[in-house]
């Protein structure tokens, strides 16, 4: 099949995907928020579930006590927000898998077995982000969301720098069909999630543009250029990054940084 082919195919079914999957992850957001969380769960029986079902669980370990958490090796760190704000949006939260890349980015390992990421390199990493994303034409910056909890912060992050975003399933073809009706041709990605968004990553690789990444403990990095490690699954951490990075890259390009993180979060 065609790159044209493919991508005009998936245009006319992308809708009915995008409602059976926003029913499916809501089905599995229910069952997750039941389930004890100190209790081990059955293997998923596919990575897409398992994923899905990580993301559920970081959520709900957002609402966890966590103020007193040892996030980072130097705790006078100076930081954009104050570490309790990350904390309590479950921004260090990784999963229970680790992949090589991301070894340098995690501080240590909970008791229940979830690996906690290093706030100050997260907060370091959305500051680089920032300038690197001020460079660019604002219209030239894509943003790409298929998660579900990431879709509303990332279009705010959009309409707040003035990028283009791309929700939902992304439609093969998007970076690499000029005769698709969707085209287009950004200078720079800015993902949620490598895994949730590989079709975005492989296009921009395939062109040769750069993509920044919201990378968790279990992802891999070798086709991301500037990662920005984070709980890329839950509902309130992905608010938080997607607001810092939105304010930050705002405050490098000389305009005043006028959002609240309220205008950045989504209802449960």
């Amino acid at each position: 099949m065609s790159d044209n082919e493919e991508g005009v195919e998936a245009t006319e079914i992308d809708e009915e995907l995008d409602e059976l999957e926003d029913e499916l992850e809501g089905e599995i957001d229910e069952v997750a928020a039941e389930a004890d969380p100190t209790t081990d769960e059955p293997p998923a029986d596919t990575a897409e579930e398992a994923d899905e079902s990580v993301e559920s669980e970081a959520d709900d370990a957002n609402e966890e006590p966590v103020l007193d958490e040892d996030v980072m090796p130097d705790d006078e760190a100076d930081l954009l927000i104050p570490v309790e704000d990350y904390l309590a949006a479950g921004v260090h939260i990784g999963t229970q898998q680790k992949t090589k890349s991301m070894n340098r980015f995690i501080h240590r390992v909970r008791t229940d077995g979830l690996y906690v990421l290093d706030v100050s390199q997260t907060d370091s990493r959305i500051r680089t982000a920032a300038s690197f994303l001020a460079n660019y034409n604002p219209e030239q910056i894509l943003i790409a969301s298929s998660r579900q909890y990431g879709r509303f912060p990332a279009e705010k992050f959009a309409d707040a720098v003035g990028a283009r975003a791309r929700t939902g399933r992304f439609i093969p073809g998007t970076l690499t069909n000029p005769d698709y009706d969707g085209y287009i041709e950004p200078d720079v990605v800015v993902v949620t999630d490598p895994i949730g968004d590989s079709q975005a990553v492989k296009e921009a690789i395939t062109v040769g543009i750069p993509v920044i990444a919201m990378c968790d403990s279990n992802n891999t990095t070798s086709n991301v250029d500037l990662v920005v490690p984070t709980n890329n699954k839950g509902r309130k951490a992905l608010s938080v990054i997607y607001w810092l990075l939105a304010n930050e890259t705002l405050d490098r390009r000389g305009a005043e940084p006028a959002y609240a993180l309220e205008d950045f979060e989504t209802e449960p």
